[in-house]
């Protein structure tokens, strides 16, 4: 009986890991909110439409960050607070670079709370793409 556990056991692993390789990992790079991140947003929306699986990390740095602060809006009136929390409901990861936190004196606290932060987010994407991310940048 153990031996048929532990078959079972090891069968799981096996299908869970190849289901974790089976699902697309995408970075997507923003360093500046006013031209790239209403149509970034967009793109991830469209992304998971298409591939609802796909695990989707949006790291951003520089002028990036700005779409993710309190109140942010795009040039054109749109509140960027919505469309980060209906992404991040689809399982979307949006990092903040600290180091581009320290350069502007901005605080995290300015920040919506579906904002992560990286020590640095030139290296974060540099290590996603290590582990096999694709990179996007819009």
């Amino acid at each position: 009986m153990a031996i048929v556990r532990s078959i079972l056991v090891a069968a799981a692993l096996v299908a869970g890991t190849a289901v974790a390789l089976a699902q697309d990992r995408v970075v997507y790079h923003i360093n500046d909110a006013a031209t790239q991140a209403l149509g970034g947003l967009r793109n991830v929306g469209n992304h998971l439409d298409v591939d609802p699986g796909a695990k989707i990390t949006v790291v951003t740095h520089a002028n990036g960050v700005d779409f993710l602060m309190e109140g942010a809006k795009a040039p054109n009136g749109t509140a960027f607070a919505g469309l980060v929390s209906g992404l991040k409901a689809r399982g979307v990861t949006f990092e903040i670079c600290e180091i581009t936190l320290r350069n502007r004196n901005l605080k995290k606290e300015q920040f919506v709370l579906e904002a992560e932060f990286t020590p640095s987010g030139v290296v974060r994407l540099a290590k996603l793409q290590k582990e096999g991310a694709a990179y996007i940048r819009p």
